[in-house]
């Protein structure tokens, strides 16, 4: 989702007086890929145990990368904690491995386009910003904040729902309207990418400290997790129509 660290209104004086070099979107760029390295070769892992049949191992790998990046999210979003970050890498890369190989025992060949349409939903709003045709306005950062927060309070409750083995009408269906809704996240959740590349923008042009090019990293990547994962659940619903 959108930044939770690198935000303008968090940003006090200490913060912009610099000691050492201030943070760039070309540094910024550079952690994002390492990051991406450390989850690419963590679900590769847990990808490949999966297939030569570890299940339990898989499984286990799976659930705790889902609990432990969920905690270390919270953590790094509330202590700022730069260190923390490669780690929750390595345990979103454990949680994404597992989810996407049983995806694509369900339906072969989903993985890839899932990916695909991750990254092109990337390069599209990396275009649209550096063109200017979607600005981060004040009004633009609410909606899609509101959204966001919405759309992840209706997750909450389909969660607690699904214990006494009841779920939030459509968000798993795929019919045209259950599709229509997991469109319409995939959006706001692609949208989110504009937040994160004007907060990066915005901390270069402040001159943040060097820090916040690690804080810059881990927001981006906690967009492209969340649209990579919103892709994959509107194909299989395709895929089950």
């Amino acid at each position: 989702m959108s930044n939770p660290i690198l935000n303008e209104n968090r940003f006090n004086e200490q913060e912009r007086i610099l000691e050492g070099a201030p943070m760039t979107v070309n540094g910024t760029i550079q952690i994002t890929a390492f990051l991406g390295l450390l989850l690419i070769v963590s679900a590769s892992f847990v990808w490949s145990r999966m297939s030569a049949g570890y299940m339990d191992l898989a499984v286990m790998l799976m659930s705790g990368g889902l609990i432990v990046g969920f905690i270390l999210a919270l953590i790094i979003t509330f202590t700022k904690n730069k260190y923390l970050i490669p780690v929750y890498a390595v345990c979103e890369g454990c949680a994404l491995g597992g989810i996407s190989a049983s995806f694509e025992t369900m339906y072969p060949g989903i993985v890839i386009q899932a990916i695909a349409g991750t990254f092109a939903a990337l390069f599209s709003m990396l275009v649209l910003y550096k063109m200017r045709l979607i600005q981060a306005t004040d009004k633009f950062r609410s909606v899609i904040f509101i959204t966001t927060l919405s759309i992840a309070a209706v997750y909450l409750v389909d969660l607690i729902g699904s214990f006494f083995h009841m779920h939030v009408p459509l968000i798993n269906s795929a019919s045209p309207a259950g599709i229509a809704i997991s469109i319409f996240i995939v959006a706001v959740a692609a949208l989110n990418l504009i937040l994160d590349f004007d907060f990066i923008e915005k901390g270069e042009q402040m001159m943040l400290p060097k820090d916040y090019e690690w804080y810059g990293a881990f927001g981006l990547m906690l967009t492209l997790v969340w649209l990579y994962l919103e892709i994959l659940k509107l194909l299989a619903k395709i895929n089950r129509k």
